[in-house]
């Protein structure tokens, strides 16, 4: 897939409010500081489509883009560590979950993991939420330029473990990317194209 769109549309905190228009949607979502803004502009070849921020928790409304004009990128907020509110927090978490609930155009939803560090207790229970709520998902392994190439197999196949361990039977599908070197972008757009091209095979038969 070929970028030749991305334009912002709408930041905000209702699922209500977001847009209407009968198209493929597609969430990135992870706890903060991931490196999703980076993975976004990355993706999208944008420098900065997503702000980023050295500073955790900066993405705090459900925000839209518009890319090709068919298709939607939804940045949502980082669970987890943040520089808010207990009150803010639970705000946050509140529209997270009625988005996911509610967003009938959703597609898939991209849970972001940094690859550097050992599964964490919040990532594997999000996961599981995402699981038994019938939220199809992949994951998203982020920062892999950080390690070598065993190391990554390895902190991949402890994720697998983990996952395996809980109320998983087989693992969900994942990629490996790096912000920095574009490592897993033509993948994860080939898979968001396939999707693309099903949504609207079906939505053309629904018509008909």
């Amino acid at each position: 897939m070929k970028i030749k769109s991305a334009n912002f549309v709408i930041s905000n905190s209702k699922v209500t409010h977001c847009p209407k228009d009968p198209l493929p949607e597609y969430a990135f979502i992870g706890r903060s500081n991931v490196g999703k803004s980076s993975l976004i502009n990355m993706l999208t070849q944008r420098k900065s489509l997503a702000k980023t921020s050295g500073r955790p928790g900066k993405t705090q409304l459900i925000n839209h883009f518009k890319i090709n004009d068919n298709w939607f990128l939804v940045d949502l907020p980082g669970y987890g560590y943040a520089r808010v509110s207990k009150k803010d927090k639970k705000t946050f978490q509140k529209y997270i979950t009625d988005y996911f609930r509610e967003r009938q155009q959703l597609v898939c939803a991209f849970v972001l993991v940094d690859i550097r560090h050992e599964p964490q207790k919040i990532d594997l229970e999000f996961m599981e939420w995402m699981g038994e709520n019938a939220i199809p998902f992949c994951i998203v392994f982020t920062k892999a330029d950080k390690l070598r190439p065993k190391a990554i197999e390895n902190h991949i196949n402890a994720y697998i473990k983990d996952l395996l361990a809980g109320i998983w039977e087989e693992a969900p599908q994942y990629f490996v990317t790096s912000s920095t070197s574009d490592i897993g972008r033509e993948e994860l757009l080939l898979f968001i194209d396939d999707l693309n091209e099903k949504f609207f095979k079906e939505l053309q038969n629904s018509v008909l």
